[in-house]
């Protein structure tokens, strides 16, 4: 190593705490969406600061940005740990929730639709239809980040600030249900289908279209989520 290469790696700025909240959320993240962190197991701050190399602050950040999502629960005196299985009434409960708001955002953001939102929504349905669907969580984030995308830039198309928190405290808790599947992507084409037909009806500028359109696409989705908690384990089979 040369004495430039040398100042360069001394001068090199140290990862921000924000990044290394980021860097401990996606792994445990990671951990949580393929099952190597089963229901219950408990998240030691200590444990989980020395596994990583850094400080309890930026787990501490991690685990509260996890706990906002219901994949991990915190208990007075206890700490962190790893949130029950999500049973079946409680994904109706939410799909009820979102079955309320969402189709209310979609139709609002009819009446505000532009070209860039028409553009943004666009290229969230694209990353959607072409994102890599592996079985682990490493592969198929891009899909679940597109989907999320999708949802979130039609909430803030409605310029309503108390909405779009709405949205975000709802859309946190959508990430728990999709923790039971265990097996990937598994209805992508349907999903691709009802997102397009969720973006024609926004492309209108009717804000029943669009509303009928988005409430279409929860039904569906709920519905779907409902049949893979029948559907027989196949490592049981």
């Amino acid at each position: 190593m040369t004495l430039v290469d040398q100042t360069r790696t001394r001068r090199a700025p140290a990862p921000s705490r924000q990044m290394l909240a980021d860097h401990v959320y996606d792994a445990v993240l990671d951990l949580l969406i393929d099952g190597e962190l089963r229901a219950g197991t408990a998240l030691g701050i200590d444990a989980l600061a020395r596994e990583f190399g850094v400080s309890q602050t930026p787990v501490r950040e991690a685990l509260a940005r996890l706990e906002s999502t219901g994949l991990v629960r915190r208990t007075a005196l206890k700490g962190y740990r790893v949130a029950p299985v999500a049973t079946p009434e409680e994904l109706v409960r939410l799909m009820q929730a979102r079955l309320v708001l969402e189709p209310s955002l979609a139709e609002l953001a009819a009446d505000r639709l532009t070209p860039q939102l028409v553009a943004d929504l666009e290229r969230a349905v694209h990353d959607l239809a072409t994102a890599p669907l592996g079985p682990s969580f490493h592969e198929f984030r891009q899909y679940w980040e597109a989907d999320e995308r999708f949802h979130r830039i039609i909430a803030e198309a409605t310029g309503n600030e108390f909405l779009l928190s709405a949205y975000r405290a709802l859309g946190g808790q959508i990430q728990r249900f999709r923790l039971f599947g265990g097996g990937g992507v598994t209805d992508s084409d349907h999903c691709v289908a009802e997102h397009t037909r969720v973006l024609d009806g926004l492309r209108t500028g009717d804000p029943a279209t669009a509303r009928a359109a988005m409430a279409a696409h929860i039904t569906e989705a709920r519905d779907r989520a409902l049949g893979a908690y029948d559907a027989p384990d196949p490592a049981n089979a």
